[in-house]
């Protein structure tokens, strides 16, 4: 019997559902959709499990994706699948530290991004995505207040500026996305002048000017799908080519460079807690019910109060 049809049977067998991120590998997100799981966004993985039937949710991702689902569903049993993997935003926000940023600034509206650890969303008011934070800030800055964003800096830059709002940035930076070069991406742009650019806002606004289009990794698949140019230069974490390829099949996909001054590769664009995502412990947290994701439970109230509000505001 192959890993897969291995985990298939663990999943029947625990009333187990597998939920993956875009940017885990093809073989967990074919197999999240073969199951009757799900392939999305952190928010999106989390809103699935919260709707689904299953007693126990398996999150293919980093633990702030394990920690929104079980915000999300406090009665499942949440199980992610390396308790190691995590996330240079969330890492760069210690709740701590945040916290004290907050006190000294009581006049604005907290608005953290959703790679962000249970403590801190419980401490925000509004918890937002790629896809919604720009629609957030307007509706924020239409009312009168002022913001404090956190962690990303660059996509607290790129919606500062898209929306004018009164911003001030906590200063985390996305690792992978960090690493895109706009220098090289021009100097690719011109090898390929038929493409159209794709970037997600976590890059840096240099890279974001250069880009067709900017978003989500929603947003980047659709674009890919719906666009009528036959080549696209991609600036998000490469395990998205997958969902690319399987919408678009005979589009062409380019990875945007990441090459820099001592790098060691020309794109490199994958983030490592995500590549700690694999078959073998899918199928081992399944057989013994490791890596449990528990969050005291006034944290998760609060949080729950600054994620609702986004679903309720988005609905």
């Amino acid at each position: 019997m192959s890993i897969q049809d291995q985990i298939k049977a663990e999943l029947k067998a625990r009333n187990a559902v597998l939920v993956a991120h875009y940017y885990v590998s093809g073989d967990l997100q074919t197999l999240a959709e073969e199951s009757g799981g799900f392939v999305s966004d952190s928010l999106e993985m989390a809103r699935f499990g919260q709707n689904c039937d299953a007693d126990t949710i398996i999150v293919a991702g980093v633990k702030f994706m394990g920690e929104t689902a079980k915000i999300l569903s406090p009665e499942k049993t949440i199980l992610v699948l390396d308790e190691a993997a995590t996330c240079s935003l969330d890492e760069d926000c210690p709740i701590d530290e945040f916290s004290k940023f907050c006190d000294q600034h009581p006049d604005r509206k907290v608005v953290v991004y959703a790679n962000t650890s249970a403590e801190v969303k419980a401490r925000a008011d509004w918890v937002v995505t790629s896809g919604s934070a720009l629609t957030v800030a307007k509706h924020l800055r239409k009312q009168g207040e002022k913001i404090l964003w956190a962690p990303d800096k660059h996509l607290g830059n790129y919606v500062q500026t898209q929306t004018g709002a009164d911003m001030l940035l906590w200063q985390g930076s996305c690792v992978v996305h960090e690493r895109f070069k706009a220098d090289a991406l021009q100097t690719l742009k011109g090898k390929h002048p038929e493409a159209a650019v794709l970037v997600h806002p976590e890059s840096p606004q240099a890279v974001v000017d250069l880009a067709d289009v900017v978003g989500s990794t929603t947003a980047l698949i659709n674009a890919v799908r719906d666009r009528e140019e036959s080549t696209f230069i991609v600036a998000t974490d490469n395990g998205i080519f997958h969902k690319m390829h399987e919408v678009a099949p005979h589009k062409k996909l380019i990875e945007a460079p990441t090459m820099g001054a001592g790098a060691d590769c020309e794109s490199c664009a994958h983030c490592e807690w995500m590549a700690m995502n694999t078959l073998d412990n899918c199928l081992d947290v399944l057989k013994t019910g490791k890596n449990e994701i528990l969050i005291e439970s006034s944290i998760a109230k609060k949080a729950q109060q600054s994620i609702q509000k986004l679903l309720d505001f988005t609905a």
